[in-house]
């Protein structure tokens, strides 16, 4: 039995497999528990071993790479197509292995170990982030029943919550008053606890060659530049600039048909916590070129008068992309 090419179904404790020969035939299906796979595959011939790229992909890629096998991830989008008659997990590891031969598949990167530690990071940070923003809605929402309005920014509600809560003037039920305290203090915390990720993110940022060129490009601080490292890595995997940021989804979708050709809004495929951190970066960057005279802000100064602010915007994280 000559395997050339195996698709393999991931799962918590079940996998598929599903393999082919030279001839695409296939001759094999097996059904393997978690701890079978690392001998199931040290046990026959290098081939590929194709996978959709979902939860523990990365660590398989890596560990059946280790056993001298060419692995590759596959987006589950672009696998779904090959599924023949009902879902099931060998129909599933079936389709993953036809995908996988097609030669304009498109692979998604394996991550490295530090690659997904500093990604898990910045996933930390970013729920930490939500979660003080809807405490921080929460005690607005509370005050305003009592007639208290506070603007719709953390600055202005950190400085307003212990003036409140100090003040004699402001008539508050006792319950409300201790309630108030207690949040208050829990948004002091949540403070500290983003804190402690930016200053890892800056650290990490200050040990990574390739983040401290990454921070040239006006608009890229080291949370995006960190991120983008993370979530990309060996910028080699694409083409060009223009490929990354399709990637990233800063470039337009477009309808066409009978030889028309329509531009619409930008496409959003990707990385979605990517693309806010370069639109935003632009964003800041786009509020200070008013007074420059270099020719990238004389560029920007112009599509601004042209278009508007939102577009340049966006034209601008594009092309901070294909810089990257």
């Amino acid at each position: 039995m000559a395997l050339t090419r195996i698709g393999l179904d991931l799962a918590k404790n079940v996998f598929e497999v599903h393999g082919v020969d030279e001839r695409d035939k296939t001759v094999l299906r097996k059904t393997l528990r978690r701890d079978q796979v690392g001998i199931f595959f040290a046990n026959i011939s290098p081939c590929l071993v194709a996978m959709e790229a979902c939860s523990g992909a990365h660590y398989w890629a890596r560990e059946i790479a280790d056993l001298g096998h060419a692995t590759r991830l596959i987006s589950p989008q672009f696998v779904k197509p090959y599924v023949k008659t009902n879902k099931s997990d060998p129909n599933d590891a079936g389709a993953i292995c036809e995908a996988a031969s097609r030669p304009s598949m498109r692979f998604v990167t394996i991550k490295t170990g530090e690659q997904l530690s500093i990604q898990a990071t910045h996933r930390v940070r970013t729920r930490l982030v939500e979660n003080r923003t809807a405490l921080a809605n929460q005690i607005r929402g509370i005050l305003a029943e009592f007639g208290i309005v506070v603007a719709r920014n953390l600055a202005s509600l950190r400085r307003r919550l212990p003036e409140i809560l100090a003040s004699e003037k402001i008539d508050l039920d006792p319950l409300l008053r201790s309630l108030m305290h207690d949040l208050h203090k829990e948004l002091l915390v949540s403070d500290d606890r983003v804190r402690v990720y930016d200053r890892q993110i800056r650290q990490l940022c200050r040990n990574s060659e390739v983040c401290q060129r990454l921070l040239r490009i006006e608009g890229i601080g080291p949370v995006t530049a960190t991120a983008l490292v993370a979530a990309a890595g060996n910028a080699s995997s694409f083409r060009n600039g223009r490929q990354f940021a399709a990637w990233l989804g800063l470039v337009p979708r477009h309808h066409s048909s009978g030889g028309k050709t329509r531009l619409l809004g930008i496409s959003k495929r990707g990385d979605r916590y990517l693309r806010t951190l370069l639109i935003h970066g632009a964003r800041s960057a786009l509020g200070r070129i008013r007074h420059k005279k270099d020719p990238r802000s004389r560029l920007l100064q112009k599509l601004c008068e042209r278009r508007p602010y939102n577009v340049t915007d966006v034209a601008l994280a594009n092309k901070n992309a294909r810089i990257v």
